[in-house]
């Protein structure tokens, strides 16, 4: 069976959790039967990763946790900045810094829940959403995506980062979340980088 191996970097509790999901799941996709290992997934917070030499030095400890072939992934929400301008820059950053590695730099818009939105048919009766759960004409426009979900869950049961993130990440629909052009190019990337790194 061929195998790949990836290395994950993101900002929050949930998304370390959800992340390797996430790869599996879009490597199912890209070849059944491919095995994927997530060798590990580092969380350090996204105000420390913007900061000059921080990013640099979790991509060399995510590196060098890694065997070869083998490739990064970094993950973050974009919040209110330019997905296409802070990942570029975060992106040649982590490059200077290993270039002997395929890595790949996703910012969300405006963050990883705004990929369940535009996916939200899927995810009807799911996690205590309601059964006629539409998505908006444009997913990435909700700033507050989590308040966007919490406020069509239960009232006694608010969305949870660490509880529902990981199992709404095994549950939404990977076609209909490509809506959005964030998980697009996330898509795309995880596809790339399995390419770079998949071992006969």
């Amino acid at each position: 069976m061929p195998t790949a191996e990836l290395a994950g970097i993101v900002e929050g509790h949930g998304d370390a959790l959800s992340l390797p999901i996430l790869m599996r799941r879009i490597a199912e996709v890209v070849d059944p039967g491919l095995g994927i290992k997530v060798t590990t997934v580092i969380r350090t917070p996204r105000s420390k990763l913007v900061k000059p030499g921080e990013l640099e030095r979790v991509v060399e400890l995510a590196a060098r946790k890694l065997a070869r072939p083998a490739a990064i992934l970094l993950l973050l929400d974009a919040d209110t900045d330019c997905p296409a301008e802070l990942g570029s820059s975060l992106l040649h950053r982590a490059r200077t810094q290993r270039g002997d590695l395929p890595i790949a730099a996703v910012l969300a818009k405006h963050e990883f829940e705004n990929w369940f939105i535009a996916a939200a048919e899927s995810l009807r009766g799911r996690r205590g959403l309601p059964q006629d759960l539409t998505a908006p004409q444009d997913p990435e426009s909700i700033e507050a995506a989590k308040a966007w979900l919490s406020t069509r869950m239960p009232r006694h049961n608010p969305y949870s980062e660490t509880i529902d993130q990981p199992a709404l990440t095994a549950q939404f629909n990977l076609e209909m979340a490509r809506r959005s052009g964030s998980f697009d190019k996330l898509h795309r990337e995880i596809e790339r980088l399995l390419d770079a790194v998949t071992i006969p």
